[in-house]
């Protein structure tokens, strides 16, 4: 079994338990679960030394972790937010909580980030204190499946790349505590572990910190490099294959 099909297996099954579970909503599968305790996660990152230090955040545009960006606005953290599909050649909206006119929750979703946050690309960002990531599985040694379509690990690879994540920065994600498994999880080389993994019950250290050095290209094929703006940029500029 490829790796790709090791990680889409254990994808199928946690979607499966947690749609039966009635955990998250019946459209989980193919997406980043939104899950019945997202909010006394955010709540329980919000109690960490490591968030409380933070002063900026970058944090994915899925349902799921929208009570973090929304806590994180409240708490006057600069907050930097993916393009959903890394759509724009610059590939993060500044959400300011000290510019902004809206709500924190309503300036939050993608919707709101989309109509009032301006779009900024790395050479525009300051350093990041930490990232928020959405997951499908994860396990307590801190290895993560997403959804499958890799913008997180490009996310991480291009904050890396032009220094803006470094080896002081904390990844966490939130989770439900069904996604959380016990089992050894399959890994490629891009992918980044979290340091932290907050359910809706507990806080999770994980032991082993891992970062891929930037953007690996040769694990991307022509036609992700080719959707993706700011990637299509750097292989012309030389920066790629």
């Amino acid at each position: 079994m490829s790796l790709d099909d090791q990680k889409n297996a254990v994808r199928e099954r946690v979607w499966s338990t947690l749609i039966e579970a009635q955990i998250s909503a019946p459209d989980a599968r193919g997406y980043i679960p939104d899950f019945i305790g997202s909010e006394r996660a955010a709540e329980l990152l919000a109690s960490t030394a490591q968030w409380q230090r933070a002063e900026t955040v970058k944090a994915n545009p899925d349902t799921a972790q929208l009570p973090v960006r929304a806590r994180a606005l409240a708490e006057n953290k600069l907050l930097y937010m993916a393009v959903p599909k890394i759509a724009t050649v610059r590939p993060f909206y500044l959400i300011d909580p000290a510019r902004s006119r809206m709500s924190p929750t309503e300036a939050a979703t993608s919707r709101g980030a989309a109509a009032n946050s301006p779009l900024v690309g790395t050479e525009e960002m300051r350093p990041i204190d930490l990232v928020v990531c959405g997951t499908v599985a994860v396990n307590r040694q801190g290895v993560r499946l997403g959804k499958g379509a890799g913008y997180s690990d490009i996310e991480v690879a291009l904050l890396i790349e032009d220094s803006l994540v470094n080896d002081n920065t904390v990844i966490v994600t939130t989770v439900h505590s069904l996604q959380v498994v016990d089992e050894p999880l399959p890994e490629a080389e891009h992918d980044f572990r979290v340091d932290l993994i907050i359910t809706e019950k507990d806080v999770i250290a994980c032991p082993s910190a891992r970062r891929p050095s930037g953007l690996i290209w040769p694990s991307m094929p022509a036609e992700k490099v080719a959707a993706i703006p700011v990637l299509r940029k750097r292989a012309k500029r030389g920066l790629g294959r």
